[in-house]
């Protein structure tokens, strides 16, 4: 018999005071604006960019721009596996909750959990296995269940009473698109979401999401140059409010432009068929310093950390557990 994996969600307030604890994965988009010498500015900086197009997009009723302001929460996850010590609690996940502030009636408005997503397993897929399956491969492959740990992971939190009780919706996880794919624009338009895209075929971080329970979808937003790629369980138009909507676009619009301004920031915006692509020179910078080398590289010593920390001393229990599995 397998043993039982239980859920412990923490929260910290992310704002300009924020400071990463020491357990902190680096590599998420908020612990990194957070670090050096230029944090509270670039975390300031970040704020006024969210609020900005939040305001932008929530224009009814709103006619100086600043009714609304959105307060962002990081939500961290910690797996607990029956049996084992509980000081040996696992960290899993890190998303962001968005909470809405209406200064017009000093309403406080639930936002949408997910938005940004970072996972050390994740790290574990990408930067460990598949480099190592493909490292003296000819052409590009995924290894045999890959992904598969990680979405039961991800689907056991999801169904869990620790992630029921918290919030009140299924998570939304918004990323960047493909620059190995094309999208081209239907005609279906959202008020809030913008133009829908479509692609020929899904890449690799669609059928890793797929593997989470989340469907794709992707829209260009208003005044935005290029679409974001929205990941969710149910109906993503008729379940979330356009609030909702406009608190996880602004968040992950503003770091898309910080973090992939090659597509996000460009000087131009996508076309009916569109390709992203990371060499493009046509874009501009953000006040905000963010140094992706150094992203990447620890990318891959968090991924080694989860296969020392945790693929490895829980192998066994980690495959009975998949193999009994039913998500």
């Amino acid at each position: 018999m397998s043993k039982d994996f239980t859920f412990a969600i923490k929260s910290i307030r992310f704002d300009e005071d924020y400071h990463p604890a020491d357990n902190t994965r680096i590599t998420t988009n908020f612990a990194n604006l957070a670090r050096g010498a230029s944090r509270q500015e670039n975390l300031r900086n970040t704020f006024r960019m969210i609020n900005n197009r939040f305001n932008a997009l929530a224009h009814w009723d709103n006619p100086a721009g600043d009714r609304y302001a959105v307060n962002l929460e990081i939500i961290s996850v910690e797996m607990h596996i029956d049996g084992e010590n509980s000081d040996n609690a696992l960290p899993l996940i890190e998303i962001l909750k968005t909470n809405i502030v209406d200064r017009k009636s000093n309403e406080r408005i639930e936002g949408i959990a997910g938005n940004n997503f970072s996972s050390y397993v994740r790290d574990y897929d990408f930067s460990v296995v598949l480099l190592e399956h493909n490292k003296d491969q000819p052409g590009f492959s995924t290894p045999d269940n890959f992904g598969d740990l990680h979405g039961k992971l991800f689907k056991s939190f999801v169904n869990s009473s620790a992630y029921k009780e918290h919030f009140a919706k299924p998570p939304v996880i918004c990323l960047s698109v493909s620059s190995s794919k094309t999208y081209h624009r239907t005609e279906n338009q959202h008020p809030v979401l913008g133009g829908e895209y479509l692609q020929d075929e899904y890449s690799l971080t669609d059928e890793y999401f797929r593997k989470m329970g989340l469907k794709v979808r992707y829209f260009m937003p208003p005044n935005s140059v290029a679409p974001l790629a929205f990941y969710f369980v149910g109906d993503l138009l008729g379940d979330y409010t356009n609030l909702e909507l406009i608190s996880t676009i602004s968040t992950m619009d503003t770091f898309q432009k910080i973090y992939r301004p090659e597509i996000y920031n460009a000087n131009s915006a996508a076309g009916k068929s569109y390709r992203p692509s990371l060499k493009n020179q046509d874009f501009s910078l953000t006040r905000i310093v963010y140094d992706r080398e150094e992203r990447s590289r620890l990318a891959i010593e968090q991924g080694r950390f989860a296969e020392e920390k945790f693929i490895k001393p829980y192998q066994a229990v980690l495959e009975q557990w998949s193999a009994d599995c039913a998500l």
